[in-house]
């Protein structure tokens, strides 16, 4: 029967064959290289020496920043991933009503901030550690402090201030794909549903508006996640490379130390791998509670 198919299709699959081809050297070749670095040593410049599991050993049982960089990497996902995810669907839902001209400046307001060029600049403003500051100076002049504080350089404030500036810059990407799918959306099974007896506009969203987007719910769901556990360029351009007692140390700020820093390729490949491990995981456990929409 496969035979078969492929031999029915066998034009598609001739369309397909550069994109796969692709798409295996420059993504899958190297998660799967990656995969196996990880179980060696390699420094760039001798070839790599098969060590088996030291890697993961000293991971998990040696490296304290490790455990440091994987709790906050879970915090920061587990609160940006879910409100991000759903402040994208909500802002597009709103803004899909709107006339035409209209939506089209909104979606541009609300997309522009992804797409800024040296964004961090507007964060470090506002939270500049003197009287300068526009927190500080906001702050003294109404009188609840009487000294500025060094919202960047104190350990307890770090991680508030780049989960609040991620939230900022979540309106990307999965924004943009659920503008695209609510536009898409058949507008007679909004009839259709009212002569089945849906009464309110969140019995409309349930059963109709939902299922009817679940690939661009899909999408969605797979872009903030990754966006949330790949958390770095944030983390280093307000709190610096590495921040105060590793307070914003994250997987991927980790991986860059060893792996563009010190040149431990196996180390910082088994902390990739660890990483693609979390993602792959959290993406299959979303995508099968979204298959669940609209039931």
């Amino acid at each position: 029967m496969k035979r078969q198919a492929i031999k029915k299709n066998k034009h598609a699959y001739v369309m397909m064959a550069p994109y796969m081809l692709l798409f295996a050297l420059f993504t899958v070749l190297p998660v799967v290289m990656s995969v196996l670095i990880s179980f060696s040593y390699f420094n760039m410049l001798e070839f790599p020496k098969f060590i088996g599991w030291q890697n993961y050993s000293r991971l998990f049982l040696e490296d304290d920043i490790f455990l440091i960089a994987v709790k906050n990497t879970l915090l920061f996902a587990a609160i940006t991933g879910p409100l991000s995810y759903l402040a994208c669907f909500l802002f597009a839902w709103i803004i899909n009503d709107l006339r035409p001209k209209l939506r089209a400046f909104m979606t541009l307001v609300f997309y522009a901030p992804s797409i800024s060029g040296n964004v961090f600049f507007i964060w470090q403003m506002i939270f500049s550690g003197d009287r300068y500051g526009i927190a500080n100076g906001f702050l003294i002049n109404w009188g609840f402090i009487l000294e500025p504080i060094q919202w960047l350089k104190t350990e307890m404030y770090i991680l508030a201030i780049i989960i609040l500036v991620q939230l900022w810059l979540s309106l990307g990407t999965g924004f943009l794909a659920f503008i695209a799918g609510l536009q898409t959306v058949d507008k007679t099974l909004y009839e259709a549903g009212a002569v089945d007896g849906i009464k309110n506009r969140w019995q409309e969203l349930w059963y109709i508006t939902l299922p009817s987007m679940r690939p661009q719910l899909m999408f969605g769901a797979v872009i903030q996640l990754t966006t949330s556990f790949a958390v770095a360029d944030v983390s280093i351009y307000l709190a610096g490379f590495p921040s105060v007692n590793y307070a914003a140390e994250t997987i991927v700020t980790h991986l860059m130390d060893f792996g563009t820093i010190r040149f431990e390729m196996g180390f910082a490949s088994a902390i990739a791998t660890v990483l693609f491990v979390l993602m792959v995981g959290t993406n299959l456990i979303v995508q099968r509670l979204l298959r669940r929409v609209g039931e």
